[in-house]
């Protein structure tokens, strides 16, 4: 016959996790959210510079879910001109023009920062 004891309980890993639930939803996101703007503006391809000053960010919570959305409401036809000018798009007469992957290399340091922090507020409680 094999017993197994155990003693204590998880309350320690509750605790960190309400801690860095906390941590998220004090506004600290703020930070990244404008961290994330001033980078697409940097990054964004500039003729007239409408689409790289239309950059904004929002946040949400839902089911205990926090979630930052990066957003350019420079729209031309209905066309969302971010978007095409990350992946291309087709001309009027017929043509092509490649697009530029400017939103990953731009954005790629904010999510490791973001990361990081979130990283190291789960080890430090």
């Amino acid at each position: 016959m094999i017993k197994f004891k155990v003693t204590g309980d998880f309350s320690k890993t509750v605790n960190s996790l309400k801690k860095l639930k906390e941590f998220v939803q004090k506004g600290n996101l703020d930070k990244y959210g404008q961290m994330g703007v001033d980078a697409l503006r940097q990054a964004t391809p500039k003729k007239t510079g409408k689409t790289a000053n239309s950059w904004n960010y929002e946040i949400t919570a839902v089911n205990g879910k926090v979630t930052i959305y990066w957003t350019n409401d420079n729209i031309n036809n209905g066309v969302n001109i971010a978007v095409i000018l990350q992946y291309g798009h087709g001309t009027n007469r017929g043509g092509y023009v490649q697009g530029i992957d400017y939103i990953n290399p731009a954005m790629k340091p904010i999510f490791e920062e973001i990361a990081d922090k979130a990283w190291k507020e789960v080890i430090s409680l």
